[in-house]
């Protein structure tokens, strides 16, 4: 048993109000300089639709993440035999038409347009040539557009839908979308560090945080078209690939990451898990709808005396530990099993889990009257709007019944809830639920308090910085938090 640690994170898509509070909050912090324009290291899709950029869950055209050949997991995009053919040019690399153009506006006409009878306007202009352009996309193009044939109808998880259902899907009565914020996963498996023939991106020992060494990157731009979640990006300025690096230098000074920090519908969670590195390989080699369960057996139980014996023969403090005990992912993930990867099929193992959404009620209007489809004060989770086949796509590998569990366990909690603070439903229902649902009276207000009226500490559990076991920790975080290439005396170039 490799016992190694892990910041991980949960976002809870019930509560998502799709502010974008997230994405502009680490947009003005990490991607405000020139080349950056078009990075959103978080940003927040609508679901269904084709996110950004453009199809990126589409594998067959970017080949992302990993497959399983012969018993044995490689790459999709890229490989030793693979990479001279491709060395200037890579065809499953996503283009600037797939992201945006970046654009603003030519402010200056407002004020030195001549005298005319038409009010003056600031026509777009490109942040990358300054010339005039036509906007044709943008980081959240769809956004609200579920019942659109153009963005939602494209979505490529709808492709594991029957015809019938996905007409039902756009029916009127059953229109849905929800919000998928995202950021880099900081996965197990990273395909991304895999991927770079120059080692420049690496995995900290610490705690897991994917990161690029800028001093190091060559521009091969592997890292690009070997992520399936296309979370990293090629900067156009400096020559030099970057990613979400979790506002780690936050985390060193225990403050949340910004786009958790400003989180508005308190959706976040952040935490330490303690993983057994030993089966990462063996794991990723599984049917994808037999992975989500072997990954949470990876994750081990901090209290388990084996398991902290093995931590501090691998270093990891006590303090590091002792957060693992306290982290909110390991409720959410292994002890309540309501949290759940995204896309895991990709072979990475993504440490970012989310709650699914259990996603409005159904009803229609006829003749002037609402008509709801079901009589009931709450539907059941397999009355819900969006098909089981398309979140479970999304969120199981295909496996509907660890998405089965979660939902209903939501479910369950919402109606104990609901008879705890009105009372007007059965509690023999309530009673009948519960237990279908593998759920006790106190797991459920345990998980009703931890999403509905956690604190800020409840939240963000951040394990300790021992600065003087870790190089990466030797610099002050704040003095360079908005540094590009974390350490650099001067910003990088290219060639550099």
């Amino acid at each position: 048993m490799d016992v190694r640690s892990q910041i991980s994170m949960v976002f809870h898509l019930d509560k998502c109000i799709g502010c974008h509070t997230c994405s502009i909050a680490c947009k003005n912090v990490w991607t405000d300089r020139t080349g950056t324009e078009y990075m959103w290291w978080n940003n927040v899709e609508t679901k269904p639709g084709t996110g950004y950029p453009t199809k990126w869950e589409d594998q067959e055209t970017y080949y992302g993440g990993w497959e399983n050949v012969n018993g044995k997991v490689r790459l999709k995009s890229t490989g030793r035999g693979r990479i001279v053919p491709n060395i200037f040019h890579n065809p499953s690399l996503p283009s600037l038409d797939d992201y945006y153009e970046p654009w603003t506006y030519k402010y200056e006409d407002l004020f030195n347009a001549p005298e005319g009878d038409d009010q003056p306007t600031a026509r777009p202009i490109s942040k990358i040539t300054g010339d005039y352009i036509d906007i044709e996309a943008g980081p959240n193009w769809d956004d609200d557009l579920s019942g659109s044939p153009v963005y939602a109808e494209s979505d490529p998880n709808l492709d594991v839908l029957t015809e019938e259902e996905r007409a039902q899907m756009f029916g009127i009565e059953r229109l849905v979308f929800f919000y998928f914020p995202r950021i880099c996963n900081h996965c197990l498996n990273p395909a991304c560090v895999a991927s770079c023939p120059s080692g420049a991106l690496y995995k900290r020992g610490e705690d897991g945080i994917v990161l690029i060494d800028q001093k190091v990157c060559r521009a091969w731009r592997s890292c690009v078209a070997a992520c399936p979640y296309k979370k990293t990006y090629f900067n156009w300025s400096t020559g030099k690939s970057e990613k979400c690096i979790l506002c780690f230098p936050r985390i060193e000074a225990g403050l949340a990451p910004a786009c958790f920090h400003s989180c508005v519908g308190r959706i976040r969670y952040l935490g330490v898990l303690l993983y057994d590195a030993e089966r990462i390989e063996e794991v990723a080699a599984l049917p994808p709808e037999e992975m989500i369960e072997a990954q949470r057996a990876m994750i081990l139980d901090p209290n388990d005396p084996e398991v902290i014996r093995g931590a501090r023969e691998n270093g990891i403090h006590d303090s590091v530990v002792e957060s693992a005990r306290n982290s909110p992912v390991y409720k959410f993930v292994k002890d309540w099993g309501l949290a759940l990867p995204p896309h895991i099929e990709f072979g990475t193992l993504p440490m970012l889990f989310y709650v699914p959404p259990l996603l409005p009620v159904m009803s229609k209007m006829q003749d002037g009257q609402i008509e709801s489809v079901s009589d009931d004060l709450f539907h059941g989770f397999d009355q819900a709007r969006a098909p089981l086949a398309y979140l479970s796509n999304l969120f199981g590998g295909g496996n509907t019944g660890m998405l089965t569990y979660a939902l209903r366990k939501q479910m369950a909690i919402r109606m104990h809830r609901r008879l705890e603070t009105v009372g007007d439903v059965d509690p023999e229902v309530v009673e009948r639920m519960l237990r279908e649902a593998d759920c006790t009276p106190e797991e459920a207000d345990e998980v009703y308090k931890l999403t509905s009226l956690c604190t800020f500490e409840d939240r963000f559990v951040i394990p300790p910085a021992h600065r003087e076991e870790a190089i990466e920790m030797m610099k002050d975080p704040q003095e360079h938090k908005r540094s590009v290439g974390f350490g650099f005396l001067a910003g990088p170039k290219r060639g550099s």
